[in-house]
Protein backbone atom coordinates (compact mmCIF):
# COMPACT_ATOMS: atom_id res chain seq x y z
CA UNK A 1 0.00 0.00 0.00
CA UNK A 2 1.38 3.53 -1.05
CA UNK A 3 1.94 6.64 1.51
CA UNK A 4 -1.11 8.71 1.82
CA UNK A 5 -2.37 11.92 3.88
CA UNK A 6 -5.91 12.02 5.66
CA UNK A 7 -7.19 14.31 7.82
CA UNK A 8 -8.05 11.80 10.62
CA UNK A 9 -6.35 8.52 11.28
CA UNK A 10 -8.34 6.48 13.18
CA UNK A 11 -6.57 3.22 15.23
CA UNK A 12 -8.94 0.61 16.19
CA UNK A 13 -12.49 -0.50 14.20
CA UNK A 14 -14.38 -1.40 17.26
CA UNK A 15 -17.56 0.64 18.55
CA UNK A 16 -15.24 3.88 19.53
CA UNK A 17 -13.32 3.73 16.37
CA UNK A 18 -16.69 3.04 13.59
CA UNK A 19 -18.74 6.11 15.66
CA UNK A 20 -15.94 8.41 15.14
CA UNK A 21 -15.37 7.45 11.63
CA UNK A 22 -19.29 7.75 10.77
CA UNK A 23 -19.20 11.35 12.15
CA UNK A 24 -16.00 12.89 11.06
CA UNK A 25 -17.42 10.92 7.54
CA UNK A 26 -20.74 12.23 7.52
CA UNK A 27 -19.45 15.62 8.14
CA UNK A 28 -17.43 15.55 4.90
CA UNK A 29 -13.70 15.11 6.71
CA UNK A 30 -11.38 11.95 5.32
CA UNK A 31 -11.03 9.21 7.41
CA UNK A 32 -8.51 6.51 7.52
CA UNK A 33 -9.09 3.39 10.44
CA UNK A 34 -6.14 1.24 10.26
CA UNK A 35 -7.48 -2.22 12.34
CA UNK A 36 -5.10 -4.77 13.92
CA UNK A 37 -7.19 -7.93 13.74
CA UNK A 38 -9.28 -9.78 11.32
CA UNK A 39 -13.02 -9.20 11.30
CA UNK A 40 -15.11 -10.85 12.92
CA UNK A 41 -12.95 -11.37 15.73
CA UNK A 42 -13.46 -11.83 19.49
CA UNK A 43 -13.76 -9.51 21.67
CA UNK A 44 -15.15 -9.04 25.67
CA UNK A 45 -17.90 -6.16 26.94
CA UNK A 46 -20.77 -8.11 25.74
CA UNK A 47 -23.14 -6.22 27.59
CA UNK A 48 -24.51 -2.52 26.60
CA UNK A 49 -25.68 0.40 28.30
CA UNK A 50 -29.02 2.78 26.86
CA UNK A 51 -26.80 5.45 26.81
CA UNK A 52 -24.56 3.90 24.26
CA UNK A 53 -27.72 3.79 21.78
CA UNK A 54 -28.34 7.82 21.78
CA UNK A 55 -24.71 7.52 20.24
CA UNK A 56 -25.55 4.88 17.22
CA UNK A 57 -28.74 6.82 16.46
CA UNK A 58 -27.04 10.17 16.39
CA UNK A 59 -24.24 9.04 13.69
CA UNK A 60 -26.60 6.73 11.71
CA UNK A 61 -25.37 2.69 12.69
CA UNK A 62 -28.90 2.33 14.64
CA UNK A 63 -31.10 0.67 12.18
CA UNK A 64 -27.94 -1.76 10.44
CA UNK A 65 -27.76 -3.01 14.51
CA UNK A 66 -31.29 -3.27 14.76
CA UNK A 67 -31.28 -5.27 11.73
CA UNK A 68 -29.22 -8.11 13.75
CA UNK A 69 -32.13 -9.04 16.15
CA UNK A 70 -29.70 -9.00 18.86
CA UNK A 71 -31.15 -9.93 22.62
CA UNK A 72 -32.87 -7.17 23.78
CA UNK A 73 -31.48 -5.70 27.53
CA UNK A 74 -34.01 -4.06 29.33
CA UNK A 75 -32.20 -4.00 33.01
CA UNK A 76 -30.15 -6.28 34.78
CA UNK A 77 -30.53 -8.70 37.56
CA UNK A 78 -28.39 -9.34 40.37
CA UNK A 79 -28.51 -11.76 42.99
CA UNK A 80 -26.96 -12.72 46.23
CA UNK A 81 -27.76 -15.49 48.43
CA UNK A 82 -31.96 -15.86 48.14
CA UNK A 83 -32.11 -11.89 47.64
CA UNK A 84 -32.95 -10.44 44.11
CA UNK A 85 -32.37 -7.55 43.04
CA UNK A 86 -33.76 -6.29 39.70
CA UNK A 87 -33.12 -3.05 37.51
CA UNK A 88 -35.67 -1.92 35.17
CA UNK A 89 -33.86 1.03 32.58
CA UNK A 90 -37.98 1.91 32.23
CA UNK A 91 -37.89 3.09 36.05
CA UNK A 92 -35.06 5.27 36.35
CA UNK A 93 -34.57 9.03 37.27
CA UNK A 94 -33.36 10.09 34.01
CA UNK A 95 -34.65 10.22 30.34
CA UNK A 96 -33.62 8.24 27.89
CA UNK A 97 -33.35 5.00 26.38
CA UNK A 98 -34.71 2.50 27.85
CA UNK A 99 -33.65 -0.61 26.38
CA UNK A 100 -30.25 -1.87 24.60
CA UNK A 101 -28.69 -5.13 23.77
CA UNK A 102 -26.20 -7.77 24.75
CA UNK A 103 -24.49 -8.76 21.80
CA UNK A 104 -21.75 -11.40 20.80
CA UNK A 105 -19.10 -8.89 20.10
CA UNK A 106 -17.65 -10.12 17.00
CA UNK A 107 -20.81 -9.75 15.24
CA UNK A 108 -21.47 -6.88 16.60
CA UNK A 109 -18.35 -4.89 15.70
CA UNK A 110 -18.49 -5.84 12.39
CA UNK A 111 -22.06 -5.01 11.88
CA UNK A 112 -20.44 -1.80 12.69
CA UNK A 113 -17.87 -1.97 10.51
CA UNK A 114 -18.97 -2.98 7.29
CA UNK A 115 -21.79 -0.32 7.55
CA UNK A 116 -19.25 2.65 7.44
CA UNK A 117 -17.37 0.58 4.48
CA UNK A 118 -20.52 0.66 3.04
CA UNK A 119 -20.86 4.23 2.98
CA UNK A 120 -17.38 4.48 1.50
CA UNK A 121 -15.29 4.54 5.18
CA UNK A 122 -11.79 3.37 4.56
CA UNK A 123 -11.25 0.38 6.74
CA UNK A 124 -7.58 -1.58 6.63
CA UNK A 125 -8.16 -4.73 8.39
CA UNK A 126 -4.84 -6.70 9.93
CA UNK A 127 -2.89 -3.65 9.41
CA UNK A 128 -0.89 -2.43 12.55
CA UNK A 129 0.45 0.57 14.09
CA UNK A 130 4.36 0.24 14.25
CA UNK A 131 5.69 3.77 15.53
CA UNK A 132 3.72 7.38 15.44
CA UNK A 133 5.87 10.63 15.25
CA UNK A 134 3.78 13.89 16.24
CA UNK A 135 4.72 17.05 15.31
CA UNK A 136 4.81 20.71 17.14
CA UNK A 137 1.64 21.40 14.97
CA UNK A 138 0.33 18.21 15.40
CA UNK A 139 0.48 16.66 12.26
CA UNK A 140 1.66 13.08 12.35
CA UNK A 141 3.36 10.84 10.29
CA UNK A 142 2.46 6.95 11.62
CA UNK A 143 4.09 3.90 10.11
CA UNK A 144 2.08 1.30 9.38
CA UNK A 145 2.82 -2.57 8.84
CA UNK A 146 0.29 -4.20 6.50
CA UNK A 147 -0.69 -7.53 6.60
CA UNK A 148 2.57 -9.15 4.49
CA UNK A 149 4.67 -7.19 6.53
CA UNK A 150 5.31 -4.24 4.25
CA UNK A 151 5.63 -0.94 5.87
CA UNK A 152 3.61 2.62 4.83
CA UNK A 153 3.29 5.83 6.27
CA UNK A 154 0.28 7.71 6.75
CA UNK A 155 0.25 11.17 7.67
CA UNK A 156 -2.93 13.13 9.63
CA UNK A 157 -4.02 16.51 11.06
CA UNK A 158 -5.39 14.23 14.23
CA UNK A 159 -4.98 10.75 15.39
CA UNK A 160 -8.00 8.78 16.91
CA UNK A 161 -6.82 6.12 19.22
CA UNK A 162 -9.76 3.72 19.63
CA UNK A 163 -7.60 0.79 19.59
CA UNK A 164 -8.74 -0.45 23.37
CA UNK A 165 -7.07 -3.21 25.00
CA UNK A 166 -4.39 -2.53 22.21
CA UNK A 167 -3.88 0.85 23.75
CA UNK A 168 -1.68 2.15 21.10
CA UNK A 169 -0.89 5.92 22.05
CA UNK A 170 -0.66 5.08 25.35
CA UNK A 171 2.40 2.68 24.72
CA UNK A 172 3.93 4.42 22.29
CA UNK A 173 3.74 7.95 23.50
CA UNK A 174 3.86 6.53 27.58
CA UNK A 175 0.74 7.74 28.83
CA UNK A 176 -0.60 4.96 30.99
CA UNK A 177 -0.48 5.29 34.55
CA UNK A 178 -1.55 2.89 37.88
CA UNK A 179 -5.55 2.60 37.98
CA UNK A 180 -7.01 3.28 41.29
CA UNK A 181 -9.57 0.44 41.01
CA UNK A 182 -8.56 -2.38 43.14
CA UNK A 183 -6.66 -5.23 41.26
CA UNK A 184 -9.18 -7.82 39.92
CA UNK A 185 -8.71 -10.82 37.64
CA UNK A 186 -11.74 -12.06 35.10
CA UNK A 187 -12.28 -15.18 33.73
CA UNK A 188 -14.64 -16.09 30.96
CA UNK A 189 -15.65 -18.55 28.17
CA UNK A 190 -18.97 -18.98 25.89
CA UNK A 191 -21.00 -21.81 26.16
CA UNK A 192 -24.22 -23.32 23.82
CA UNK A 193 -26.86 -22.73 26.43
CA UNK A 194 -28.35 -25.97 26.11
CA UNK A 195 -29.95 -26.12 29.22
CA UNK A 196 -31.56 -22.51 29.00
CA UNK A 197 -34.96 -21.63 30.74
CA UNK A 198 -38.15 -20.67 28.22
CA UNK A 199 -39.15 -17.24 28.46
CA UNK A 200 -37.71 -14.36 30.70
CA UNK A 201 -35.70 -16.21 32.87
CA UNK A 202 -33.21 -17.73 30.03
CA UNK A 203 -33.13 -14.30 28.73
CA UNK A 204 -31.63 -12.38 31.93
CA UNK A 205 -28.22 -10.83 31.96
CA UNK A 206 -27.44 -11.76 35.80
CA UNK A 207 -24.49 -11.25 38.25
CA UNK A 208 -24.25 -13.54 40.49
CA UNK A 209 -22.78 -12.16 43.98
CA UNK A 210 -20.60 -14.36 45.77
CA UNK A 211 -18.94 -12.73 48.37
CA UNK A 212 -17.88 -8.92 48.10
CA UNK A 213 -14.65 -9.13 45.84
CA UNK A 214 -16.36 -12.41 43.56
CA UNK A 215 -18.90 -12.03 41.12
CA UNK A 216 -20.68 -14.48 38.17
CA UNK A 217 -21.72 -12.88 34.77
CA UNK A 218 -24.33 -14.56 32.70
CA UNK A 219 -25.05 -13.20 29.29
CA UNK A 220 -27.50 -14.90 26.81
CA UNK A 221 -27.53 -14.16 23.31
CA UNK A 222 -29.96 -14.03 20.41
CA UNK A 223 -28.26 -17.16 19.25
CA UNK A 224 -28.39 -19.39 21.70
CA UNK A 225 -24.93 -18.84 22.68
CA UNK A 226 -24.31 -17.21 26.35
CA UNK A 227 -20.96 -15.57 27.89
CA UNK A 228 -20.06 -16.48 31.24
CA UNK A 229 -17.44 -15.65 33.61
CA UNK A 230 -15.73 -14.60 36.73
CA UNK A 231 -14.13 -11.53 38.36
CA UNK A 232 -12.18 -11.69 41.83
CA UNK A 233 -9.67 -10.48 43.34
CA UNK A 234 -6.41 -12.28 41.95
CA UNK A 235 -5.51 -14.59 44.59
CA UNK A 236 -9.12 -15.90 44.11
CA UNK A 237 -8.54 -17.23 40.53
CA UNK A 238 -4.74 -18.64 41.43
CA UNK A 239 -6.09 -20.76 43.94
CA UNK A 240 -7.28 -22.85 40.81
CA UNK A 241 -5.03 -24.57 39.39
CA UNK A 242 -4.67 -26.59 35.83
CA UNK A 243 -5.82 -24.97 32.62
CA UNK A 244 -8.09 -22.44 32.44
CA UNK A 245 -10.55 -25.08 30.95
CA UNK A 246 -10.56 -27.19 34.67
CA UNK A 247 -9.86 -23.66 36.38
CA UNK A 248 -13.37 -22.69 34.50
CA UNK A 249 -15.10 -25.80 35.29
CA UNK A 250 -13.91 -25.50 38.52
CA UNK A 251 -15.32 -22.28 39.83
CA UNK A 252 -18.72 -22.83 38.34
CA UNK A 253 -19.42 -24.92 41.75
CA UNK A 254 -19.48 -21.64 43.13
CA UNK A 255 -22.66 -20.48 41.72
CA UNK A 256 -25.59 -22.55 43.12
CA UNK A 257 -27.76 -20.44 41.38
CA UNK A 258 -26.16 -21.60 37.64
CA UNK A 259 -24.08 -24.39 38.10
CA UNK A 260 -26.70 -27.03 37.19
CA UNK A 261 -27.58 -24.75 33.53
CA UNK A 262 -23.95 -24.71 32.70
CA UNK A 263 -22.75 -27.94 34.13
CA UNK A 264 -21.04 -30.67 31.84
CA UNK A 265 -21.39 -27.72 28.72
CA UNK A 266 -18.32 -27.49 26.64
CA UNK A 267 -17.08 -24.48 26.16
CA UNK A 268 -16.91 -22.71 22.85
CA UNK A 269 -13.33 -21.97 23.57
CA UNK A 270 -10.59 -22.20 25.98
CA UNK A 271 -11.71 -20.15 28.78
CA UNK A 272 -9.35 -16.59 28.60
CA UNK A 273 -7.65 -14.99 32.16
CA UNK A 274 -7.27 -11.54 32.29
CA UNK A 275 -5.41 -10.09 35.02
CA UNK A 276 -5.55 -6.45 36.39
CA UNK A 277 -7.75 -5.42 33.83
CA UNK A 278 -8.53 -2.14 35.16
CA UNK A 279 -6.22 1.33 33.40
CA UNK A 280 -5.53 4.52 33.61
CA UNK A 281 -3.57 7.28 31.53
CA UNK A 282 -1.70 10.53 32.01
CA UNK A 283 -3.97 12.28 29.97
CA UNK A 284 -6.60 11.86 27.61
CA UNK A 285 -5.63 14.05 24.30
CA UNK A 286 -2.58 15.80 23.18
CA UNK A 287 -1.82 17.91 20.29
CA UNK A 288 -3.18 16.13 17.27
CA UNK A 289 -4.47 13.38 19.27
CA UNK A 290 -6.91 12.33 21.50
CA UNK A 291 -7.22 8.36 23.25
CA UNK A 292 -11.39 7.42 23.42
CA UNK A 293 -12.85 4.37 25.00
CA UNK A 294 -10.40 1.48 26.70
CA UNK A 295 -7.46 3.33 25.44
CA UNK A 296 -7.78 5.81 28.03
CA UNK A 297 -9.77 4.48 30.87
CA UNK A 298 -11.10 1.13 31.43
CA UNK A 299 -13.44 0.42 34.66
CA UNK A 300 -14.06 -2.75 36.02
CA UNK A 301 -16.69 -4.50 34.41
CA UNK A 302 -19.65 -5.31 37.01
CA UNK A 303 -21.39 -2.46 35.71
CA UNK A 304 -20.71 -3.09 31.92
CA UNK A 305 -19.58 0.56 31.47
CA UNK A 306 -16.69 0.01 28.54
CA UNK A 307 -18.47 0.00 25.28
CA UNK A 308 -20.88 3.23 26.84
CA UNK A 309 -17.62 4.84 27.62
CA UNK A 310 -15.88 4.01 24.12
CA UNK A 311 -18.60 5.96 22.50
CA UNK A 312 -19.29 8.73 24.41
CA UNK A 313 -15.99 9.63 23.88
CA UNK A 314 -15.46 8.70 20.26
CA UNK A 315 -18.80 10.83 19.25
CA UNK A 316 -17.99 13.93 21.60
CA UNK A 317 -13.82 14.04 20.61
CA UNK A 318 -15.21 13.38 16.70
CA UNK A 319 -17.74 16.72 17.44
CA UNK A 320 -14.51 18.47 18.58
CA UNK A 321 -11.89 17.72 15.84
CA UNK A 322 -14.45 18.59 13.24
CA UNK A 323 -14.95 22.39 14.99
CA UNK A 324 -10.91 22.53 15.40
CA UNK A 325 -10.32 21.61 11.19
CA UNK A 326 -13.02 24.04 10.41
CA UNK A 327 -10.84 26.39 12.40
CA UNK A 328 -13.12 26.75 15.37
CA UNK A 329 -11.23 27.57 18.86
CA UNK A 330 -11.73 24.38 20.97
CA UNK A 331 -11.03 23.81 24.82
CA UNK A 332 -10.06 20.43 25.01
CA UNK A 333 -8.99 20.47 28.57
CA UNK A 334 -12.84 21.32 29.50
CA UNK A 335 -14.81 20.06 26.76
CA UNK A 336 -13.32 16.95 26.37
CA UNK A 337 -10.94 15.98 29.47
CA UNK A 338 -13.15 17.13 31.68
CA UNK A 339 -16.12 16.40 30.83
CA UNK A 340 -15.31 12.52 30.08
CA UNK A 341 -13.51 12.52 33.54
CA UNK A 342 -16.63 13.22 35.04
CA UNK A 343 -18.34 10.41 33.70
CA UNK A 344 -15.65 8.06 34.48
CA UNK A 345 -15.02 9.29 38.23
CA UNK A 346 -19.14 8.26 38.65
CA UNK A 347 -18.45 5.23 37.25
CA UNK A 348 -14.95 4.46 39.23
CA UNK A 349 -16.86 5.41 42.17
CA UNK A 350 -19.91 3.05 41.54
CA UNK A 351 -17.09 0.00 41.20
CA UNK A 352 -14.99 1.17 44.23
CA UNK A 353 -18.10 1.59 46.52
CA UNK A 354 -19.39 -1.95 44.66
CA UNK A 355 -15.87 -3.74 46.51
CA UNK A 356 -16.22 -2.30 49.71
CA UNK A 357 -19.69 -3.37 50.15
CA UNK A 358 -21.24 -0.22 50.66
CA UNK A 359 -23.54 -0.36 47.18
CA UNK A 360 -23.75 -3.96 47.53
CA UNK A 361 -25.80 -3.06 51.24
CA UNK A 362 -27.58 -0.72 49.08
CA UNK A 363 -28.93 -2.94 46.10
CA UNK A 364 -29.73 -5.96 48.69
CA UNK A 365 -31.40 -3.91 51.56
CA UNK A 366 -35.15 -4.68 52.11
CA UNK A 367 -37.40 -3.23 52.05
CA UNK A 368 -36.49 -1.51 48.79
CA UNK A 369 -36.42 2.13 48.92
CA UNK A 370 -37.83 2.67 44.97
CA UNK A 371 -36.73 6.52 44.70
CA UNK A 372 -32.88 5.75 45.58
CA UNK A 373 -33.25 2.48 43.13
CA UNK A 374 -34.80 4.70 40.73
CA UNK A 375 -31.57 7.63 40.71
CA UNK A 376 -29.65 4.42 40.87
CA UNK A 377 -30.40 2.62 37.90
CA UNK A 378 -30.25 5.94 35.84
CA UNK A 379 -26.17 5.33 36.72
CA UNK A 380 -26.58 1.82 35.90
CA UNK A 381 -28.39 3.00 32.40
CA UNK A 382 -25.18 5.05 31.86
CA UNK A 383 -26.33 8.25 32.27
CA UNK A 384 -23.29 9.60 34.45
CA UNK A 385 -23.64 13.16 33.34
CA UNK A 386 -27.41 14.22 34.37
CA UNK A 387 -26.48 16.05 37.72
CA UNK A 388 -30.21 16.32 38.53
CA UNK A 389 -29.72 12.89 39.55
CA UNK A 390 -28.31 12.65 43.21
CA UNK A 391 -26.34 10.27 43.02
CA UNK A 392 -24.51 11.64 39.92
CA UNK A 393 -24.16 14.76 41.63
CA UNK A 394 -23.31 13.23 44.73
CA UNK A 395 -21.61 10.15 43.89
CA UNK A 396 -18.17 10.90 46.08
CA UNK A 397 -20.39 10.36 48.76
CA UNK A 398 -24.55 9.51 49.08
CA UNK A 399 -23.18 5.53 48.32
CA UNK A 400 -21.36 5.51 51.54
CA UNK A 401 -23.85 7.66 53.51
CA UNK A 402 -26.48 5.41 52.68
CA UNK A 403 -24.90 2.45 53.42
CA UNK A 404 -23.79 3.76 56.69
CA UNK A 405 -27.24 4.86 57.84
CA UNK A 406 -28.90 1.41 56.92
CA UNK A 407 -26.00 -0.64 58.61
CA UNK A 408 -26.66 1.59 61.58
CA UNK A 409 -30.41 0.80 61.53
CA UNK A 410 -29.29 -2.78 61.64
CA UNK A 411 -27.51 -3.01 64.88
CA UNK A 412 -30.11 -0.78 66.30
CA UNK A 413 -32.44 -3.98 65.37
CA UNK A 414 -30.35 -6.29 66.34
Amino acid sequence: MSDTTVDVLIIGAGPSGCVSAAYLHKQGIKVKVIEKSKFPRFVIGESLLPRCMDHFEEVGLLDCLKAQNFEVKAGARFLRDDIVCNFDFSQKHTEGWNWTWQVPRADFDNTLAQEIQSWGVDIQFQHEVVDVHIKEDGTSTTIIKDETGKEYTVNAKFIVDSSGYGRVLPRLLDLDKPSSIPEHSSIFTHVKDLKRPEGREGTLITFDVLDKDTWFWVIPFSNGITSIGFVGKNELIDTYEGSNTERMKAMLKLSKYYHDRFEGLDFEFEPVCIRNYSKAVKKFYGKGFVLTGNSAEFLDPVFSSGVTFATESALQSAKLISKELKGEVVNWEVDYADYIKYGVNVFATYVKEWYTGNLQTLFFHRPENQDVKRQICAVLAGYVWDQTNPFVKKHNRIVATLAHLINMEKEKSE
